[in-house]
Order: structure tokens, then sequence, then C-alpha cells
């Protein structure tokens, strides 16, 4: 597939740029025209059949992005050291060994550019600091379009589930802001499993692509861990496929269930799933897990777009979000919500 068949126009006063409240829910079921639900979330969660399982992943948002004059460094990870770490941000202009003003007196020193970069920061940096000095890495449209570049105080609990409790993500599993734990509570009361993975998003999840042709495109890897619990789960529903149906919430857990069903992750020895996955989702993918995925809109050409014009089908997903974007709902991170199902 070629990236510019991943294109699309849209207004930009689509871009959510806070939680909407109430959540429209886009719903496309196999061969039919995109619709409306017109009951939202609650309508949504009565189309859950008792015996389903609905899989969610628990990572929780860190926040690493932290502002320096008028740019910001996104902290990603340590480099064997708190003293070296690799970030993003707009290095272009800047030589090799420049020096810049951290806030909290730190001095941080580019010691390599590339994608990640890396820098070498003068004093140990460690959850607290980031807790002090850090904001929640919103995507840079949000910033844009709000026409704000630092985030919001509210951003702080908008921009993380209700259920996240395994730090280590550089962004939301968007999908999951539309939820409450009432929500799976009520999933719960009417006899449909709810199951927890862990996968932090990273550079494999937002990086854009840059190769025109999908299949040259190398995605980064991202860290994964699937209960032996939830595992079970999902293979009792594969051996019985007419009976139950197997849920994604969100095209973190989509993946993370395929690369498990691939045979991508190791098992330790507690009996957990785990390791790191760079599988890249794209149409012509055979998947073998969820029959059904709630995310949120995509950006043009991006991995996520493609991920799910991979499994509900390239022309269908262009089609509904044509019709989506007439019917003026609200796009991306904080916008309204999709459901597909196979």
């Amino acid at each position: 597939m070629q990236l510019t068949e991943l294109s699309y126009s849209y207004p930009e006063e689509l871009v959510a740029l806070e939680p909407c409240r109430p959540t429209r829910v886009l719903f496309c079921k196999p061969a039919t025209p995109p619709s409306e639900l017109v009951g939202g979330v609650h309508e949504l969660l009565s189309q859950f059949r008792e015996g389903d399982l609905l899989v969610i992943n628990d990572t929780q948002v860190q926040s690493r992005r932290v502002p320096c004059d008028d740019r910001e460094f996104l902290f990603l990870h340590p480099l064997g050291s708190p003293h070296r770490w690799a970030v993003l941000f707009p290095a272009r202009a800047h030589r090799l060994g420049e020096s810049f003003s951290l806030p909290g007196g730190v001095t941080a020193y580019l010691r390599s550019k590339g994608l990640p970069q890396e820098i070498e920061v003068d004093q140990n940096l460690d959850e607290n600091y980031f807790e002090r000095f850090g904001e929640p890495p919103l995507p840079p449209y949000i910033q844009r379009v709000r026409n704000e570049r630092r985030a919001r105080k509210e951003d702080l609990k908008w921009y993380q589930s209700a259920w996240a409790k395994v730090p280590g993500s550089l962004a939301a599993p968007t999908a999951s802001l539309h939820f409450s734990q009432k929500d799976l509570e009520f999933l719960i009361q009417h006899g449909i499993e709810i199951s927890p993975l862990t996968l932090h998003v990273g550079l494999g999840t937002f990086l854009p692509i840059k190769t025109d042709d999908l299949s040259q495109h190398k995605m980064h890897s991202e860290w994964v861990k699937i209960p032996q619990s939830t595992w079970a789960q999902v293979t009792q529903r594969l051996k019985n496929r007419q009976s139950s149906r197997i849920w994604a919430m969100g095209t973190t857990v989509l993946r993370a269930l395929e690369a498990c069903h691939l045979g991508n992750l190791s098992q330790n020895c507690d009996g957990d799933f785990e390791g790191e996955t760079s599988l890249f989702i794209q149409p012509g993918f055979e998947f073998g897990v969820a029959n059904g995925l709630l995310t949120n809109f995509h950006q043009p050409q991006s991995t996520l777009l493609a991920l799910v014009s991979a499994f509900a089908g390239h022309q269908t997903v262009m089609n509904a979000y044509r019709w989506a974007i007439e019917q003026r709902f609200k796009l991306f991170s904080y916008g309204d919500l999709s459901v597909w199902t196979r």
C-alpha cells in the first residue's frame, strides 16, 4: 500500500481540544454503511453479549514532557545512567555539545542527533523531578490548534484512563478515555469478562510514516506484558468463536494481542507473556484474535490508520471517515469513538 492511500482532509475545527462529553460513537459492521449509535457509550455497552471478552490497556502515561524556553524535551528513557537520556526535541538547528537550561536548575548537553536524540544532564532525574516539572505529553496538534504551548492542569486527568496503574507510556491509549470504572462494572454485571494487559505507548505508535511504500516502514518497538490469566481468557474464546467474542479497547490492545498470537512475546517464569514488539499492522495482515475494535479517529498517513484499515478494510474505513467528518464527529486523541467489527 502507498502512503497516499491513507490520506484524507478534515477541517481543523473538528480536532477535539478536550474530551468529548458525551461521546459520540461511530459504529461500523461489515458490508453495512456507517451509522451513529444515538445512545452513545451507553448504547455501545449494550452491544456486548454475555461471555464476551473486553481487553483493556492498564498503562499509565508519564509526565515526561519538560518545557525549556521556546521548546520542549520529551524524555523517553535513560540510557544506562540517570545522567544520559534518549529524548525527542527539535534538534536540527543545534550543535553537538550545546547546552540547555531545564527547570530545576538542570543543564542538559546535546550528545547525539538522530531519532531519538541523546542528551546528558548534570543531575540525576527521577520521577519526583518529572512530577514537579513535567507535563502530559499531549500530541503536538492539540497544542497547535489550542494555540497553547503548555498543557492545561486538566490534562493531567483528561489524558489518563480510569484504570491506569503501570507507569511507562509516552501517550495515552485514547480509546480508554471514553470509559469509566462504572462502565466496566456494568459490563461485568452483564456477564462480560474484563481482562488487562500492558503496552507502553512509545515511538512505534506516534512517529510518522516517512516511506511512500508502507512495506518499507520500520516500527520502533514497544514493551508489552500480557498476564497469563488474560491470555487464558483469550485462548478460551478462540476455541469457541461462535458463542463469544474478543473486543480490543484500542489499537494498542489489538497490536499486543496479535503480537502474542504470532509468538512475538516470551513466557516468563510466572507464566505471563512479555517482551518488545515492533509489529506493524497494515492492510493484508491476517488477524487471529479480535472480533471487535474500539478506537478513536486517527490522523491521516499514520500507522494507527493503517492498522484500522487492515482490521476493517481500507475502503470501508476511508468511506466511514468521510461520513464521520460530514457528520461533524470530533477527531483524534480527545475526539469521539469509532467501533469496528469483523
